[in-house]
């Protein structure tokens, strides 16, 4: 019974951590770039363009942009009135502002 239960957890463990979003780790370059590219729209994860769209936990999660994957795509190639950032921003750059606004939206931009 031991066995069984160590080979469930096991693949229960597995399974997690191969459909879990890898880790973005935030760091302090991430604040610098955002508030250089990103706060004059963006400010305290506010949206001075279209207010709903704002970079809150809730509205990341309503609007699916809740992933390092869907920020670092937004920031790059841009999407409706945001512009793409490829080309002005490194990819190690992109990476840190998603992580930096995952960051700040888990703690409510504050």
């Amino acid at each position: 019974m031991k066995k069984i239960l160590s080979i469930m957890l096991l693949g229960m463990t597995i399974f997690t951590f191969a459909f879990s979003h890898p880790a973005i780790a935030a760091t302090p370059s991430g604040a610098k770039i955002f508030s250089a590219n990103c706060a004059s729209c963006h400010a305290g994860g506010r949206n001075l363009v279209q207010a709903q769209k704002t970079l809150k936990k809730e509205a990341l999660e309503k609007f699916n942009m809740n992933s390092p994957e869907a920020i670092i795509s937004q920031v790059t190639n841009g999407k409706n009135a945001m512009p793409s950032f490829k080309g002005r921003l490194k990819t190690e750059q992109i990476e840190d502002v998603a992580a930096y606004v995952l960051g700040q939206a888990e703690k409510d931009w504050k």
